[in-house]
């Protein structure tokens, strides 16, 4: 089994032990530091070069979802993945954290285990999100005025086949690779060929950055009902 580096950045030193704890006792995962502010987050993560950083939302000074867009606008530590942790689940942080780089958003109130889960999960590649966070970021793009299309996505779109636009239509939804090769009636294989394109024409670190991309993209908009995610809804690898 692969072992993921984790640096921790939280500003309650009480809670940034406890979380040490729990992921230097986890096979796979390791810490190899601790951050009590934005500021120590961004430095610690050049000098260490984590796999991943568990990263509070709101810190003294510099927050977390700053801290994150400096982690991955630094060619340094741009392969750094970041988990954000928070208490709250409004739809500002939901929406700001993807927009920083984000590779997963994680409540206060997970539980051990599927803490411990989705840092492996993001480590592996992939992207997560908690039980309410797609139906809560599509209802953000909703309340949003539309705005026009950035114009590097506009050009990425139009490389974007019409198979490829069917697939990210569903990856917005918040269906699974399974679920996607199910309505479409091609193999679990051919889905993940198509997001990895979809990842490289339109420069999205994961598939939270695809729904993203869909929506800003006016792909799809947010008119239609979005399913129910679970844990893990958007962790289908690329």
């Amino acid at each position: 089994m692969s072992t993921f580096t984790v640096l921790i950045a939280e500003d309650q030193a009480l809670l940034r032990a406890g979380l040490r704890r729990l992921i230097d006792t986890a096979p796979g995962l390791a810490t190899v530091g601790e951050a009590g502010t934005g500021q120590q987050a961004v430095e610690l993560a050049r000098d260490l070069r984590p796999d991943l950083v568990l990263m509070d939302v709101r810190m003294p000074g510099l927050d977390g979802i700053k801290a994150t867009q400096l982690i991955k606008a630094d060619p340094a530590t741009a392969g750094t993945r970041v988990v954000m942790l928070t208490t709250f689940d409004l739809d500002e942080y939901v929406y700001g954290a993807l927009r920083a780089g984000a590779s997963g958003f994680l409540l206060k109130d997970t539980g051990p285990g599927d803490l411990l889960e989705a840092l492996r999960i993001v480590g592996e590649g992939q992207a997560l999100l908690a039980p309410s966070v797609t139906t809560r970021l599509i209802a953000e793009f909703a309340r949003r005025e539309p705005a026009a299309t950035p114009a590097r996505l506009a050009a990425g779109l139009t490389q974007v086949s019409g198979r490829e636009r069917e697939v990210l239509v569903l990856v917005a939804r918040g269906l699974t690779n399974p679920q996607i090769a199910e309505r479409l009636g091609i193999g679990q294989a051919t889905v993940k060929t198509h997001v990895r394109s979809l990842l490289a024409k339109l420069a999205a670190h994961d598939r939270a950055q695809l729904v993203i991309a869909a929506y800003e993209g006016g792909v799809v908009t947010a008119g239609g009902q979005a399913p129910s995610a679970a844990v893990g809804d958007l962790g289908e690898g690329g």
